[in-house]
C-alpha cells in the first residue's frame, strides 16, 4: 500500500460499464482502488438500461469492502454517479425497476398525453445555457412519468446516486448539484408539487436533497461521513486541471464529455455554456455519443464480441498502459498508413451535442479493399478527435491542449487519435478515475476537512503526453474535413 498522508477518503462512481472505486489520502494519492463490472443492457437501439439493483446498489457495496481490505477505513465517502438515471424502488429500497439511463427513449415521455417533449438542447434557451445546465436535460422527467405508470405501487423513484447511498446508510441522499439534473421537477430548493400531482408521485417518494459537500448520514457499520450523491462529470472537473482559458476536458467515459475553458460567456446553437468552478471562467461543450459505447462497440467488430469489449479500462490489453506507455510519450509510435484510414460517423444511438436528434445512425465511409482492421480501429478513434474539433470550431474557440480523464485514456491508440484529429497536444491525467477521485475530494468537505472546492486543484496532475504526430495530423485534416462534410445539417 502506498504511503497515506492524513486522513483516507473514498469517491465511488456508479459508471456506465463499472463501478470504479479509489481511496485517497488527503494529497490525492490513491492508496487503493477497485473496479466493480456490471452489464449495460440494450433490449432495444433506443434503450439503455443497467440492472440497477446489481450495477447501482451492489456494486458500490462491493466496490467499497474491497477498499476496506487495501486501505485504512475512511473519513468519508461520496457517491457519483451519470445523470440522468432512475429507477423504482420498493421499501426496502432495493430495485425492483430496470435503472434507466441517459438518452433512453422512456426519457421522452415527458407530456402526460405521452406526445414526448424536446431533447436535450433542443429549446433555444436551453441551447444559449443561460438557462439552468437542467433544462437541457429533460429525461429525469420523463423518466418518472414512465416509471410511476409502470410500478405505480413502488415505495419510491430514485437515481443511481440515491440507490446507492440507501444501501450504504439508509438515506437516500442526493446533492444540490445532482438535483439540478432533474430539471422542472425542482423549482428553486423545493419540489415542483404541481408537476408530481400530474405524474401521481408524492414527494416523500424521491431522493432527499442535501446541500452539496456537507454531511448527509453515517456509512452503516463505521464512523464514516457520507456526503450527498452527486454528478460524474462535476467530479472530474473538480480534479482534472483543465483551469485555464484554452484547455479542453474531454471525459473519455462511455460517453465523450467535452468542455472548453474560455474568459467569456459564449452562447453557440447546440452547444451547452455553463460556470466553471473557478470564477471568471466559463465552460462550452457538451456530451458526446462518441465515447467508448461507440469505440468499444467498433473496437468489437474487429475483435470478436461485444461482450469482450465493453469496458475500455478494462479490455484492450495490447493497448492499456496504467500510467504511461514505454519510452517517450510524445513519440509514441502510430501504426498503420496515416493516408488509408476511412471516415466513420460516430452516431450508433443518435448524436447529443450539438445536434440533439436521437434518430442520427452511424455510418462508415470512403472504405476500400486495402483497408484492414487497424485503420478501422484508427477511424473510430480520430471520430472521437472528429467531435471535440467540431465543437471548438463551432464556438470559435482557439485551444491550446486537451486534458483527457476517464477509463478510455488507458487506451493509447485513442488517445493518440484524439491528438492527431483535434490537433492538439493530449494530457492524460494520472489518476483516470476522475470522477471516483474528486468524489473522495468532495467527501473531505463534508467531513469538515476542506473548505472549497476550489482546493480540488491540488490534487490535479498530469501522468503523461502525447503530441500530434504532424504526418498523421496532416492525413486526418482532409479526412475531417469529408466528415463535416458528411456530418448532418446544422
Amino acid at each position: 500500500m502506498t504511503n497515506v498522508s492524513g486522513s483516507v477518503t473514498v469517491g465511488i462512481d456508479i459508471g456506465t460499464t463499472a463501478t470504479k472505486a479509489v481511496a485517497a489520502d488527503q494529497d490525492g494519492q490513491v492508496v487503493a482502488r477497485s473496479r466493480v463490472v456490471h452489464r449495460l443492457r440494450t433490449p432495444e437501439p433506443d434503450h439503455l438500461e443497467h440492472e440497477a439493483g446489481r450495477a447501482w446498489r451492489q456494486g458500490p457495496l462491493k466496490a467499497l469492502a474491497e477498499l476496506a481490505a487495501a486501505a485504512p477505513e475512511p473519513v468519508a465517502v461520496c457517491v457519483a454517479s451519470m445523470v440522468p438515471s432512475l429507477t423504482a424502488v420498493d421499501a426496502r429500497g432495493r430495485p425492483i425497476a430496470p435503472g434507466l439511463l441517459y438518452g433512453d427513449a422512456r426519457g421522452r415521455d415527458t407530456g402526460p398525453d405521452g406526445a414526448g417533449g424536446p431533447v436535450d438542447g433542443a429549446s433555444d434557451e436551453a441551447v444559449s445555457g443561460r438557462a439552468e445546465v437542467t433544462t437541457v436535460m429533460p429525461d429525469a422527467i420523463g423518466f418518472l412519468r414512465w416509471a410511476a405508470k409502470e410500478f405505480p405501487t413502488a415505495a419510491g423513484y430514485w437515481p443511481a446516486q440515491a440507490v446507492a447511498n440507501f444501501a450504504l446508510s439508509g438515506v437516500p441522499a442526493i446533492d444540490t448539484a445532482m438535483s439540478m439534473s432533474l430539471g422542472e421537477l425542482r423549482v428553486g430548493l423545493e419540489w415542483n408539487l404541481d408537476m408530481l400531482r400530474d405524474i401521481g408521485v408524492d414527494p416523500a417518494q424521491l431522493p432527499t436533497v442535501v446541500p452539496m459537500a456537507e454531511k448527509a448520514a453515517t456509512v452503516k457499520g463505521t464512523g464514516a461521513v457520507l456526503a450527498p450523491g452527486t454528478v460524474d462529470a462535476l467530479c472530474d472537473q473538480l480534479v482534472a486541471g483543465a483551469d485555464h482559458s484554452g484547455d479542453v476536458l474531454v471525459i473519455c467515459g462511455a460517453t465523450l464529455v467535452v468542455w472548453a475553458v474560455v474568459d467569456e460567456w459564449i452562447e453557440c446553437p447546440g452547444l451547452w455554456t455553463v460556470p466553471h468552478l473557478v470564477q471568471g471562467k466559463t465552460m462550452v461543450g457538451g456530451p458526446s455519443n462518441a465515447g467508448a459505447l461507440f469505440v468499444d462497440w467498433a473496437r468489437s467488430l474487429l475483435h470478436g464480441g461485444f461482450r469482450r469489449a465493453t469496458a475500455s479500462s478494462r479490455h484492450h490489453a495490447d493497448t492499456v498502459h496504467p500510467h504511461a506507455p514505454p519510452g517517450d510519450p510524445a513519440g509514441v509510435e502510430r501504426t498503420g498508413d496515416p493516408a488509408r484510414v476511412p471516415v466513420w460517423l460516430p452516431y450508433l444511438r443518435g448524436e447529443r451535442a450539438p445536434f440533439h436528434d436521437p434518430t442520427l445512425r452511424s455510418s462508415l465511409h470512403d472504405l476500400d479493399i486495402t483497408h484492414d482492421a487497424t485503420a478501422l480501429e484508427r477511424a473510430a478513434y480520430e471520430a472521437s478527435g472528429f467531435v471535440v474539433r467540431a465543437m471548438l470550431e463551432r464556438a470559435g474557440i482557439k485551444a491550446k491542449r486537451i486534458v483527457a480523464s476517464g477509463g478510455g485514456t488507458r487506451v493509447v491508440p485513442w488517445m493518440q487519435g484524439l491528438a492527431d484529429a483535434a490537433g492538439l497536444p493530449v494530457d492524460v491525467v494520472a489518476v483516470h478515475e476522475g470522477s471516483a477521485l474528486g468524489a473522495a475530494f468532495i467527501a473531505r468537505m463534508a467531513a469538515g476537512l476542506e473548505n472549497s472546492l476550489n482546493d480540488a486543484a491540488r490534487w490535479a496532475r498530469v501522468g503523461w503526453r502525447i503530441e500530434p504526430d504532424p504526418r498523421w495530423q496532416e492525413a486526418a485534416a482532409r479526412r475531417y474535413s469529408r466528415f463535416r462534410a458528411l456530418s448532418p445539417a446544422t
